[in-house]
């Protein structure tokens, strides 16, 4: 059984749709591409797809990751370019490696995440910024199935800066098909690497932190993309692909130490 670990995007309009709606668009891809799936036992077999980490409802990402299992050996980027003419667009796979180590999920120890607050000054941005990065803690609080928790939003965040919009354009921060793009009115555009700990802290937790110590409160709702997600190297603070090790696995001889 071979098994392929692919990455994908959610664009435009596609980062409203829900992991779940995601997940039927993607069990007909497989069948619309004709890809030979590993199926589960059971009374109701279902092809073994292995989903890690998805972005919530309403965000746009730039690295979601999936592990698929075959029952007939595929080379990867042509099983990539077949299931991504066979997604809508938006729903873009944009990389491919068969899997060569274990752990994918383990790998993604933190994201990069941007947010464009429209209608916010870049100063009142960076005082915020600053502010956050000062304390200690910076308790904040989100409705749960089981009620309201408070939780720490500060611990988990690696790095938290104010970009250069032009600059943060192209990179897949929600400026997709150039119908965002910032106009003449005020924004601000935050990126930050967050740690993936229990509980998970959010982009909206660590907007409402900024709330909290700083009163920041964008007049809409921020536009959040996740542009990386991955290995975080502690020495640079950078999150480094997941997909590497596979991918260097593949170039060693077989027999070779």
């Amino acid at each position: 059984m071979q098994r392929i670990r692919l990455r994908y995007t959610k664009r435009g309009r596609l980062r409203f749709t829900s992991h779940r709606d995601f997940q039927r668009a993607f069990e007909r891809a497989l069948r619309r591409a004709e890809v030979p799936m590993a199926y589960s036992a059971g009374f109701t077999p279902h092809p073994k797809v292995s989903y890690a980490n998805a972005a919530p409802t309403g965000v746009g990402s730039e690295a979601e990751y999936l592990e698929i299992a075959l029952a007939e050996a595929r080379k990867p980027e042509k099983l990539r370019l077949l299931l991504d003419e066979s997604l809508p667009g938006g729903l873009d796979v944009v990389d491919a490696v068969e899997a060569r180590t274990s752990g994918l999920a383990e790998r993604l120890e933190a994201s990069v995440w941007q947010l464009r607050l429209d209608g916010v000054e870049r100063a009142d941005a960076e005082k915020a910024v600053a502010a956050f990065l000062a304390a200690e803690a910076v308790e904040v609080q989100r409705m749960t199935k089981n009620g309201v928790r408070s939780f720490d939003a500060r611990g988990a965040v690696t790095r938290l800066e104010v970009v250069d919009p032009q600059v943060a354009a192209g990179h897949g921060d929600g400026f997709e098909q150039g119908a965002d793009r910032p106009g003449p009115a005020p924004c601000a555009i935050l990126r930050l690497v967050v740690r993936h700990l229990t509980p998970a802290v959010r982009p909206d937790d660590v907007l409402s932190g900024l709330r909290a110590v700083a009163d920041l409160a964008p007049p809409v709702p921020a536009a959040v993309t996740r542009l990386a997600q991955g290995p975080l190297d502690e020495e640079t603070g950078t999150v480094t692909d997941p997909l590497a090790p596979d991918r260097d696995a593949a170039t060693v001889p077989e027999g070779s130490a």
